[in-house]
C-alpha cells in the first residue's frame, strides 16, 4: 500500500485590497456650506449677537458721522466762500502807530492801475458820533461807526441791499446814509419801504435821511456795524480829510496772490510795512477750521469703540465655543476636521462683525446726512471712511474669531462629547 505523502508549501500572503465607500472620504465644504454653517450661531443666539454686534455698530457709526459731518460743512464753507468771492482783499494802516498812520487819499487811484485788479473801493472813518435823534444820550450808540464810503463799495465786497438803495453818484453828495445790518437793529429802522417816510439819523448834529438798509456781510463784519454815508456829503457834512481807513480789492484768482504783494508798496511807496494785506476768506477759513479741531478726539473714541466691540464679539465666540462642546464632538465624531471646525466658528465672527458694521455703515451715513440737512449743509459722505469702517469690522472679526476657532478645533471627540 502505497501513501502519497502531499507537501503543502507556504506562500507569502498577497494583500487583499479593501473597496473603501467613497462616501467615507472626507468631504470639501463648499464656500457657502461653510457660510451656512458660521451662520448657525447667529440665528439660535440671535439676541446675543445683536448685543455683540452692537458695539462694533456704535464705532463705525461714529467714524463715518465724525469724518461726514466735517466734511459736509467743509463743503458748505466752500461754497459759501465761491459764493462771497475767495478773490478779495482789505488793506489797512498798521495799527498802534503813533502818530497814526494815514493813508494817501490817492490810494485807491493808484491800486486801480494794478494789472490783475478788476475792483477798487474804500471807506473811512469819520470819527463822528451818531444818534437815532437828538434826544438821546451818546452811549446809547457806542460801537457804531460813521464811515464815508465809495458809491462802489457793494461790487467790492460782494454785499447786497436788504431793502431801499445804496448811495450813487447823486445820493453820495447830499446827507443821506445806509446803514449796516447790525447797525440797523441797534437803531430801530428794520428796512426802508418806498412811498413812505424815510427815517432819520442824528450825525455830528446833522440829520441824515436813511435811504437803505444792506444784508449782513460775512467778508466784511465791520461794515454790518457801520453807518455809511457819501464820500462827498462827508466832506462837506462831517468834515472828513478824505483818508480812506480800509481799501477792498477784488483780483482775479490767478493773480490774486501777486496783487498781495505789491499792494503795499503801491498804497503807501514810501513806507510800505506800514499797510496791512489781509484777506478775508482765510479769516473765515480758519474759523471755521477751529470748529473741528476735535475730530482727531472722536476718531479715536470711534477706535475705541471698535476695540470694545472687537473684544465683545471674541467674548461671545469663547462663550460660544463653551456652550456648543457637545454640537463640536458630534461633528468630529461624524468625520469633520479640525480645518472644518475652524472654518466653521472663524466665520460665525466675521460674520457677526460685518453685520454689526453693515448696522453701523447704515447708521451712520443717516446720521450724517439728517444732521448736514439739518444745519443746511450738502451732505458728504466719505467713501473711505465707508471703506475703512466696514473693512475694519472684517479684520476685526478676523481677530476675534482666531482664538476661539483654534480652541474649538482642538477638541477631541471623546473630550468633547464626554462634557455634560
Amino acid at each position: 500500500m502505497t501513501t502519497t505523502t502531499t507537501t503543502t508549501s507556504k506562500r507569502p500572503a498577497v494583500p487583499v485590497p479593501v473597496a473603501v465607500d467613497a462616501d467615507t472620504r472626507p468631504v470639501r465644504l463648499a464656500p457657502l456650506d461653510i457660510l451656512r454653517l458660521g451662520l448657525l450661531g447667529i440665528r439660535t443666539r440671535k439676541m446675543r449677537a445683536a448685543l455683540s454686534a452692537l458695539g462694533i455698530s456704535i464705532g463705525i457709526a461714529t467714524m463715518i458721522v465724525v469724518t461726514g459731518i466735517p466734511a459736509s460743512s467743509q463743503k458748505a464753507l466752500m461754497n459759501e466762500l465761491s459764493a462771497l468771492g475767495t478773490n478779495m482783499l482789505q488793506a489797512v494802516p498798521v495799527p498802534n502807530q503813533d502818530p497814526p498812520v494815514q493813508l494817501p487819499p490817492q490810494s485807491v487811484d493808484m491800486v486801480r492801475r494794478i494789472g490783475p485788479v478788476t475792483e477798487v473801493s474804500a471807506v473811512a472813518n469819520t470819527h463822528s458820533e451818531i444818534f437815532r435823534n437828538d434826544r438821546v444820550g451818546s452811549d446809547d450808540y457806542a460801537g457804531l461807526a460813521v464811515l464815508a464810503s465809495k458809491t462802489n463799495l457793494l461790487r467790492a465786497i460782494n454785499a447786497e441791499v436788504q431793502s431801499g438803495r445804496f448811495l450813487g453818484p447823486t445820493t453820495e453828495k447830499f446827507p443821506t446814509a445806509v446803514l449796516g445790518s447790525v447797525a440797523a437793529t441797534r437803531m430801530g429802522i428794520a428796512k426802508v419801504v418806498p412811498g413812505q417816510p424815510a427815517p432819520q439819523v442824528y450825525i455830528n448834529k446833522r440829520w441824515f435821511t436813511v435811504i437803505g438798509v444792506l444784508a449782513r456781510t460775512p467778508l466784511s463784519p465791520d461794515i454790518d456795524r457801520s453807518v455809511l454815508v457819501g464820500w462827498d456829503a462827508a466832506r462837506t457834512q462831517l468834515k472828513f480829510t478824505g483818508h480812506p481807513t480800509v481799501i477792498f480789492v477784488k483780483a482775479r484768482e490767478d493773480g490774486i496772490d501777486a496783487v498781495r504783494d505789491v499792494l503795499g508798496p503801491t498804497i503807501y511807496p514810501e513806507l510800505p510795512g506800514l499797510v496791512q494785506v489781509s484777506r478775508p476768506s482765510d479769516a473765515l477759513a480758519a474759523k471755521r477750521a477751529t470748529q473741528t479741531t476735535f475730530s482727531a478726539l472722536f476718531l479715536g473714541l470711534a477706535g475705541v469703540a471698535l476695540l470694545v466691540g472687537g473684544i465683545g464679539v471674541a467674548n461671545t465666540m469663547v462663550i460660544s465655543v463653551l456652550e456648543r462642546r457637545r454640537e463640536i464632538g458630534l461633528r468630529r465624531a461624524l468625520g469633520a476636521n479640525r480645518g472644518q471646525i475652524r472654518s466653521q466658528f472663524l466665520t460665525e465672527s466675521v460674520a457677526l462683525s460685518c453685520l454689526g458694521g453693515l448696522a453701523g455703515t447704515v447708521l451712520g451715513v443717516l446720521a450724517t446726512i439728517g444732521y448736514a440737512t439739518y444745519q443746511g449743509w450738502p451732505p458728504v459722505i466719505p467713501l473711505p471712511a465707508v471703506a475703512g469702517g466696514f473693512g475694519g469690522a472684517v479684520l476685526i472679526g478676523m481677530a476675534a474669531g482666531v482664538y476661539p476657532s483654534i480652541r474649538a478645533s482642538r477638541l477631541t471627540p471623546t473630550e468633547a462629547l464626554a462634557t455634560t
